[in-house]
């Protein structure tokens, strides 16, 4: 029983060897906009989904490009031995949750005021890799 615990143990360690991930927290662009650029890279390669986010035109893609950037550092920071072009890195994982509302008011007629609520989302990247070349 201990030996298999081990060994699931293990295997469960270098998993996690193979993949990295990095978190954007409080990101103030509402969470429907972030998921239609966050729709576009994921499965894809590192390099494609870079490609794509830095000429993508929308504002969120840009803040996607650096957490992207930040998931390879996280990476590399993990597998110092490994090299980035050899392991074949891929977005396993991208997933976008709401994030905290500022409510704000605006006047409307009539004294009168409407809600304006102000989203903000949390983004969640996380690396694969396909195969590590020590």
């Amino acid at each position: 029983m201990g030996n298999r615990k081990r060994q699931s143990a293990e295997a469960l360690k270098e998993a996690k060897k193979n993949t990295a991930f990095a978190k954007l927290n409080n990101c103030p662009t509402s969470p429907r906009k972030m998921r239609l650029v966050a729709d576009q890279v994921r499965g894809e390669d590192v390099n494609k989904a870079l490609a794509i986010l830095k000429f993508s035109p929308k504002e969120a893609s840009r803040r996607l490009e650096k957490l992207l950037l930040s998931a390879i550092a996280n990476w590399q920071a993990k597998n110092e031995d490994s090299d980035v072009e050899n392991a074949a890195l891929f977005v396993k994982e991208i997933r976008v949750d709401g994030g905290r509302m500022l409510k704000r008011l605006r006047p409307a007629p009539q004294g009168r005021a409407h809600r304006i609520r102000k989203r903000s989302n949390h983004v969640t990247l996380v690396l694969g890799a396909n195969n590590i070349e020590s």
